[in-house]
């Protein structure tokens, strides 16, 4: 399978580069992935498409102001400072380590030390991770939570430009755990108004954690898709909301995961009979077209990049022909892209 399967013709101008007034304003593609038929909506009107024994999983992740830009440490306080560095956290390790993207990487070899807020937060890299990420330990005084909300910036993808004047924006109404460097966006149409709506409904709402790291980032290099690495991400799963998902599945409902990384979630939590065990570890799950789907009904989702793994997994779910038709189609009537853009629901 090529990735080049997966290309499609996408406008520079459609890429949303800022968030609508109101989350639930979002447009809304419905596309049936039996038939192929596809409807338009508004999202805030989502509920009618959702029964009474569903189960909507969310992801309770929360974004961290995970962009640091700092400088090379000086060996002397009389020394011009040293060359910029930019640290993009993945992962937490332990000890205060966090896996890092850094930038430039030449910069930042082993023993590299870094400063950042004028020496507020310190950092070493101590070594180096797969796909060429840094291990950096930090050092300070005080809170890291706090020293990272005064000194980070939310890391928003390449593709957006804009300045997001309120960093609320690039969380959910329900974020709750921090430790992402990127959204689950798909959630970020949902405000508590209408989740409060559709839980009226009788649909259950099941949370469940995934940090979203690097591999939101990371782009397919191979032709042949099946020689891509997924980066691995953490992820958690109670043992009261795995139940509730399955007994969703026992009772008839449909379980629909709003956004990749819930999905992702679920299908990495569930054996093969399509139980969801509670548990918590890392994940490198690749999902693409053959994928014989285990928890997973439907799926509520944003609008993708071309050939990305994003756009693989929606096409396992509803067949790449059909997936890349409605793009075309959203593409045509003039849908908003990407992160702060419109959305599809999969069912």
């Amino acid at each position: 399978m090529n990735k080049k399967d997966f290309f499609f013709e996408l406008p520079q101008e459609l890429i949303a580069q800022d968030p609508l007034e109101e989350r639930s304003a979002s447009r809304l593609l419905l596309l049936d992935k039996a038939s192929g038929e596809r409807r338009h909506e508004v999202f805030r009107n989502i509920g009618q498409y959702l029964r009474r024994g569903d189960c909507l999983v969310i992801n309770d992740t929360k974004v961290i102001p995970a962009r640091l830009i700092g400088r090379k440490a000086r060996a002397e306080e009389t020394e011009v400072p040293g060359a910029q560095i930019e640290l993009l956290l993945l992962k937490r390790r332990e000890n205060d380590v966090w896996e890092t993207l850094a930038r430039p990487g030449k910069k930042a070899k082993p023993g590299t030390k870094i400063e950042f807020g004028g020496g507020l937060l310190t950092a070493e890299v101590t070594g180096i991770a797969e796909e060429g990420n840094r291990l950096v330990k930090f050092r300070y005084d005080g809170i890291f939570e706090e020293l990272l909300d005064k000194l980070g910036q939310m890391p928003l993808p390449p593709y957006i430009t804009h300045t997001l004047q309120d960093k609320n924006r690039y969380q959910t109404v329900y974020a709750k755990y921090e430790g992402s460097a990127a959204a689950p966006t798909a959630g970020l149409h949902f405000t508590d108004k209408l989740l409060g709506e559709i839980e009226a409904m009788g649909v259950t709402i099941a949370r469940v954690t995934l940090h979203v790291g690097l591999g939101t980032f990371r782009p397919v290099k191979e032709d042949n898709i099946l020689d891509h690495h997924m980066h691995s991400e953490f992820y958690r799963v109670s043992a009261g909301e795995a139940e509730k998902i399955n007994r969703t599945k026992r009772e008839g409902g449909r379980v629909i995961c709003v956004g990749t990384t819930s999905c992702r979630t679920v299908e990495s939590a569930a054996d093969e009979n399509g139980v969801v065990h509670a548990g918590e570890g890392d994940t490198d799950i690749f999902i693409y077209p053959g994928y014989r789907f285990r928890v997973l009904d439907g799926l509520i989702t944003n609008f993708h990049l071309p050939e990305s793994t994003l756009l693989m997994l929606v096409s396992a779910l509803a067949g790449r022909e059909q997936v890349l038709a409605a793009y075309r189609e959203a593409v045509r009537e003039r849908y908003r892209f990407f992160s702060f853009g419109d959305a599809m629901l999969i069912i």
